[in-house]
């Protein structure tokens, strides 16, 4: 009796392991969340996507949402003026992962401060630098609202796949001679097709998506 109680334990303990290690509901509802073409438009022209709205999520909340290897910086390449800037190197977001940059609008002035004011500046690729803010400015820098959410996927993005997760784009861009703009004024996205490269999404506001878009015009027409 004791030996057929012992392989009736076993055959039970075969049949539950398995499901011990299925997802939850919760979890398949995490991983189907968040996606990036999982994009909120109101009739105000915001935008939310991964959980940020788009110039009302600030910087901590963001620190909040993705943890604290969140790294906030002033990002600036030769000849520009620089970003304030918080990147991820591996961001999960829903089953999709890349790079992750958010960045913060800020006066020039206001930018050029917490630059000097820098507890360290170091080179990042070729001539970027990176400047690491004081104690006192990482904190206002969080309070910061952010501006626009660049996220570069870990997979490549064919066209076929591009259209079946965001849709026909209402104009398309050629930069140069690998890559296009597809741009989504909508959404408030602008995709970056490289045919040499990775994908790039550039996510703004719908209201503000002019910005993103009268450049790329302007140096299509030169």
């Amino acid at each position: 009796m004791k030996l057929i109680v012992a392989i009736l334990s076993l055959v039970l303990l075969a049949i539950l392991a398995p499901l011990a290690f299925m997802p939850s509901a919760d979890d398949l509802a995490e991983a189907q969340s968040g996606l990036p073409w999982q994009i909120e438009v109101d009739a105000n022209g915001n935008s939310r996507v991964f959980g940020l709205t788009l110039g009302h999520s600030t910087l901590d909340e963001a620190r909040e949402r993705f943890g604290p290897d969140l790294a906030i910086a002033i990002v600036t390449a030769p000849g520009e003026k620089g970003a304030l800037e918080a990147y991820l190197g591996s961001a999960q977001l829903g089953f999709v992962t890349g790079k992750l940059v958010l960045t913060v609008a800020l006066a020039d002035d206001v930018l050029a401060g917490m630059r000097d004011r820098a507890v360290k500046t170091e080179y990042m690729e070729s001539t970027t630098r990176k400047a690491t803010l004081s104690a006192a400015d990482l904190a206002t820098a969080l309070t910061q609202p952010i501006d626009s959410i660049v996220f570069i996927p870990s997979v490549n993005l064919d066209e076929a796949a591009i259209q079946a997760r965001f849709g026909q784009p209402a104009e398309r861009i050629a930069t140069n001679a690998h890559q296009t703009h597809l741009l989504f004024p909508d959404k408030g996205l602008d995709l970056i097709v490289d045919s040499e490269g990775k994908e790039i999404l550039q996510y703004v506001a719908p209201r503000d998506f002019d910005r993103v878009r009268q450049p790329l015009r302007a140096a299509a027409a030169q």
